[in-house]
């Protein structure tokens, strides 16, 4: 596949008879997905973008909702009285209309409305006027809405990715929505970009680059483009992590001889050692609460996942299962870690329950890589190799719900997931 890295509900009381029992119950993902149709938009045909189409495969994508068909070339608009026993007799509980509308200005203003089929009546209705570069943004966010109303949850169908390419000598930074369409190049190298990491204020990337001959780490906003260099040190400067508060990064630094985990200030000041061994310490991640510390270390014989205080002190370990195991990602409940563990000569993707220790495969693949959390904790996404192509995927937790975000010749790799916010 890719060089191998640098470093070291069920859905619950679905059958439900009326609209305050019809929110989904998402303590886990289950066979039964919430039944949902998504008609298509009048003269959405006129638009650039199929956006009843963008809608229905953010929501099927979760995991969470299954899709129930339309009648063919029967647009229905959000203006409409649904024939509420024909949409029940079709099995949905839950139907979305709209229409997209070019106005004066050259915008086009999509609207839509939420029902529920089993109550008859109306829950949500919106409407956004953007440019025809904004109609895919536009429908993620009604994806978001109706995800939020039915299940309480936020959705993440508006947020997006960051991940890295190699084709030939070229190396690209890329910045796309969470289904992987809309892809833009952040930044383009001929010499190794690797770990981006998003600020939590979703404006600026952390990455390590090599186009100075060796690992530096530099910060980037992905709006103007600017970027400056914060850790330049002597040795190896990488693995960039974000603090929950965005004014610390954690780095994988050699400067004192083997690599080790530092704090430094946003700003490039107040550089502090935070391991003290002789082994290899990288790959950190905070808790959500910013209280700890993820990382992988090979202090005991082979590469595994330890954690420690944000502000230094001892580490402990947390994988015990195989002997190698990397890359962890902490779920933003602080509940969950995804990581990649090595079975058999074979890198696949696992979970574990932070508070039980118990973990589990997820994945089959054999060359999977760098778990991310979609920011609502409902998804994970990585990079594999599947029908000898290079793939993003997205998983739900139980590995139950995989779909693949962009397949391509290119190298693919490092995943992040960015923040709320967008």
């Amino acid at each position: 596949m890719i060089q191998r890295r640098h470093s070291l509900a069920a859905l619950a009381a679905m059958a439900m008879p009326a609209w305050a029992q019809l929110r989904v119950e998402i303590a886990g993902v289950g066979s039964t997905r919430f039944p949902i149709t998504v008609a298509e938009f009048r003269d959405e045909a006129k638009t650039p973008q199929p956006i009843a189409a963008i809608i229905r495969a953010d929501l099927e994508r979760s995991g969470l909702f299954r899709s129930i068909d339309a009648p063919a070339g029967f647009p229905l608009a959000e203006t409409s009285t649904p024939a509420w026993a024909d949409w029940r007799g079709r099995g949905a509980d839950a139907l979305v209309g709209g229409s997209i509308t070019r106005l004066a200005d050259g915008r086009f203003d999509v609207r839509y409305k939420l029902w529920d089929t089993v109550n008859r009546s109306d829950l949500i209705g919106e409407s956004h006027a953007v440019v025809a570069e904004d109609l895919r943004l536009a429908a993620h966010r009604i994806a978001d809405s109706i995800f939020q109303k039915i299940t309480g949850e936020r959705g993440v169908f508006a947020t997006r990715m960051a991940y890295v390419t190699k084709l030939g000598s070229r190396y690209q930074l890329v910045i796309a929505d969470a289904d992987g369409e809309s892809a833009r190049v952040a930044l383009t190298s001929p010499e190794s970009i690797i770990s981006p990491a998003w600020a939590p204020n979703g404006r600026e990337l952390a990455y390590a680059s090599f186009e100075s001959g060796k690992a530096t780490v530099r910060v980037q906003d992905i709006q103007t483009g600017q970027r400056r260099l914060l850790a330049d040190f002597k040795g190896t400067n990488s693995a960039p992590a974000w603090s929950p508060d965005g004014q610390q990064l954690a780095l994988s630094l050699s400067r004192e001889g083997g690599t080790q985990l530092f704090l430094i200030n946003r700003d490039g000041s107040g550089l502090r050692r935070l391991t003290q061994t002789s082994s290899i310490d990288t790959e950190a991640v905070f808790t959500p609460d910013g209280r700890q510390i993820y990382f992988v270390s090979d202090r005991g014989g082979g590469p595994q996942v330890y954690r420690m205080p944000s502000g230094g002190g001892s580490a402990e370990r947390v994988t015990f299962t195989g002997n190698y195991n990397i890359s962890p990602a902490i779920s933003p409940d602080g509940r969950t870690m995804a990581y990649i563990t090595r079975q058999s000569g074979a890198f696949r993707l696992s979970v574990m329950d932070l508070a039980t220790g118990q973990a589990q495969q997820i994945s089959e693949s054999s060359d999977d890589e760098s778990p991310s959390f979609a920011p609502n904790g409902r998804l994970i996404a990585y990079a594999t190799r599947a029908g000898g192509k290079e793939v993003l995927m997205t998983t739900t937790l139980d590995g139950k719900n995989k779909v693949p975000l962009l397949v391509t010749v290119a190298q693919v790799r490092e995943p992040a997931w960015g923040p709320f916010g967008r």
